[in-house]
């Protein structure tokens, strides 16, 4: 009978096993396991209670915990994984539960308070630059209360927005429409309060930060959701998005901007209406025709957004976008790109 080494390859130009020979060396301890564990000294007593009181330790240490009610293992760096799983699949669920397929997405400034609001902020800044005069942070103060309240009138625009979307009967993409929100002040407060007003689906995604802050009002219990990660938060608001609309805003809201066309550029996400509302606020803000004769960006990419005044106009954009993609779509096939 042919007898093999006991380290031979089994195939040709297969290295041979490297493995320790238990038979061959004394036995080593496990690595990672204290010297007290590896190495216990043997128990004089084995008394009921000394036995009692070694399980209730065992029971009560932390390792005996189930997985998924050990916070301090799941908050752990290498447990990132699992804990972006959970940010996106507690939303997802609900929303998948609660029969949630089309949404259009409002962004906006925080900053940006209904007018009456904004009025009081004014005079409260006057009466503080009146206890203070000459003090240029006083007359700072003043000088951004005047101007948002001369914004003050997007919040009225979003809250009418909001009621035409809750209110919508359309078809194909546009049935069964919710407002989704960052579900903070300002604008996002405005849309999910049109929303509210006609008890139709209100949904808000907000997002943990070092600064404690709540949702607005307005936002459906059932579909206020609370993110860790910034990334999560912004896949669910483009998710079942079929527009994309965006009230004047600062750098979250140009963040956000920016990263839907970019998606929408490099054929990421399926086409969607994508509408800038106040189009002298945001020539400003962004100089997109700079951006083209510098060669930073193609004339085409000026046609991935549009500009609307006033929330029938909005409306009436998404509407019509959508009758021509569907024109399209019917006679040249199914658009690239999805999330």
């Amino acid at each position: 009978m042919t007898t093999f080494p006991r380290h031979a390859a089994t195939n040709a130009g297969t290295p041979p096993d490297n493995r320790a020979d238990p038979t061959s060396a004394p036995y080593q301890d496990a690595p990672g396991l204290p010297e007290s564990a590896r190495r216990a000294p043997r128990v004089h007593s084995d008394a009921p209670s000394e036995r009692s009181a070694r399980v209730r330790r065992m029971i009560e240490s932390p390792t005996y915990l189930e997985a998924d009610e050990d916070l301090a293992f799941l908050r752990r760096p290498e447990m990132c994984g699992i804990r972006l799983q959970l940010d996106y699949w507690k939303t997802e669920e609900t929303l998948q539960r609660h029969a949630i397929h089309h949404t259009i997405v409002v962004y906006g400034s925080t900053r940006i308070v209904a007018p009456a609001a904004a009025r009081r902020r004014v005079e409260e800044a006057r009466r503080a630059l009146e206890n203070r005069p000459g003090e240029p942070e006083s007359q700072s103060a003043l000088q951004v209360a005047k101007q948002l309240l001369k914004r003050s009138h997007y919040y009225g625009i979003a809250r009418e927005f909001g009621r035409i979307v809750g209110s919508a009967q359309g078809t194909g993409a546009l049935s069964s429409l919710a407002i989704v929100t960052g579900g903070g002040p300002g604008i996002m407060e405005a849309a999910n309060r049109g929303a509210y007003e006609l008890q139709a689906p209100s949904i808000g995604l907000n997002i943990s930060l070092p600064r404690e802050q709540e949702p607005n009002p307005y936002v459906t219990p059932e579909l206020c959701f609370r993110f860790h990660y910034f990334a999560i938060r912004k896949l669910h608001l483009l998710e079942r998005a079929q527009a994309a609309v965006f009230f004047p805003g600062g750098f979250g809201t140009c963040d956000e901007l920016f990263e839907v066309l970019t998606l929408l550029q490099t054929n990421k996400i399926r086409r969607l209406p994508v509408v800038l509302v106040g189009e002298s606020f945001w020539r400003r803000a962004i100089n997109f025709d700079f951006l083209i004769s510098e060669g930073m960006i193609a004339p085409q990419d000026a046609a991935l957004f549009r500009f609307c005044e006033t929330a029938a106009d909005i409306w009436s954009s998404i509407v019509r976008w959508h009758a021509a993609h569907d024109a399209r779509s019917s006679a040249q096939g199914p658009a690239a790109g999805h999330l």
